[in-house]
């Protein structure tokens, strides 16, 4: 019976050892579960790089074309040019005219010259004349007409010639009173408008000249020359598409399991299959609508899955030109940083 106990005891502290590696086990991996914040999120994507068509807003023959496939530019970089005469043309008739508008303006405010309404008193003065004279002859021609010395045919004539007289009297003051005041308003106005119409007019044959120059509208280096100079080339025609230098994003999807683990701000280490480098970046955006995995996107379970969109804006100090249009990437997210906790920690 002394031999049997201790062999009972051995057996029962295995077993109790046993299940406390079980036991311990399995509190690890629950607490892994409920915390789950220990390991990185890994997900795939890929570099997105903005890109611009570049064009000219007017028409006309491509005179200049100063950068080859390749080449890196600067942000207000000349990069082509149109031939520009018939826009100094233009400008120059659209100057022309302006000075035309605004020397009328100018006169209509002025009024009339001091000869001007001289002539129009001496007129005036030419017109009284004439009146007091016809009057002097209707008077005489009517006092004759009871003797018989004049007949009534003349004394109607001499009283339509007083008439016309003092007509011509009364124009005469309407035009002195006319010189003598200046234009209406409404005649001020109206030069007002058309100077305006005219000034307009000639700074959008400036715009217009501007215009012929095609400048980069941000650093980045030429990945499409598409014309050549001698061609002629409509408004809106692509004569260059420019890759732009930053910002870098990289397009990644979550599974809907882990978009509890991201947040924005998030900070993500991305790498590529052609570099050991590990660039840093942050979550800058995360799809409020789900949508369905791409079929250029693989997960590590290769389902079709819903999924939401990532943008995760690449670190500026990391940039380089390893970064190329649609690489495949890996991108490793902190997750306590993803979900904010570090930013609460630190």
């Amino acid at each position: 019976m002394s031999g049997v106990v201790p062999g009972r005891a051995a057996k029962a502290a295995i077993v109790i050892a046993a299940v406390l590696v079980v036991g311990g086990g399995a509190a690890y991996f629950w607490s892994q579960r409920i915390d789950g914040s220990s390991d990185p999120l890994r997900l795939y994507g890929n570099v997105d790089i903005r890109e611009v068509q570049l064009a000219f807003r007017q028409p006309g023959r491509l005179a200049e074309m100063a950068f080859d496939e390749g080449d890196a530019v600067r942000v207000g970089t000349r990069l082509a040019a149109l031939d520009a005469q018939p826009y100094r043309e233009a400008l120059a008739a659209a100057s022309a005219a302006a000075q035309v508008a605004e020397a009328e303006l100018a006169k209509l405010r002025r009024g009339l010259r001091p000869q001007e309404i001289k002539q129009a008193k001496e007129t005036l003065k030419q017109a009284q004349a004439v009146a007091e004279d016809a009057e002097r002859n209707y008077l005489r021609q009517s006092s004759l007409l009871a003797s018989g010395a004049s007949s009534a045919r003349t004394v109607d004539g001499a009283r339509a010639a007083r008439d016309q007289a003092a007509a011509r009297v009364e124009a005469a003051k309407a035009a002195l009173s006319q010189a003598s005041e200046g234009f209406r308003e409404e005649d001020i106005a109206a030069g007002e408008a058309r100077l305006a119409a005219a000034r307009a007019a000639e700074a959008l044959a400036t715009t217009a000249l501007a215009d012929t120059e095609l400048q980069a509208p941000s650093d980045g280096t030429v990945i499409a020359r598409v014309r050549e100079p001698g061609s002629m080339v409509t408004s809106q025609s692509t004569v260059y598409s420019l890759s732009l230098d930053k910002p870098v994003y990289v397009r990644a999807y979550v599974g809907e399991p882990d978009l509890g683990r991201v947040a924005p701000g998030g900070a993500v280490r991305v790498t590529s299959d052609s570099s050991g480098k590990v660039y840093h970046g942050r979550i800058g955006f995360i799809s409020s609508r789900a949508e369905f995995t791409p079929k250029t996107v693989e997960t590590t379970d290769l389902r079709t899955d819903l999924v939401y969109r990532l943008r995760i804006v690449i670190d500026e100090a990391d940039r380089d030109s390893a970064l190329r249009q649609g690489m495949p990437v890996t991108i490793e997210v902190d997750v306590e940083s993803g979900t904010g906790k570090s930013a609460r920690g630190r």
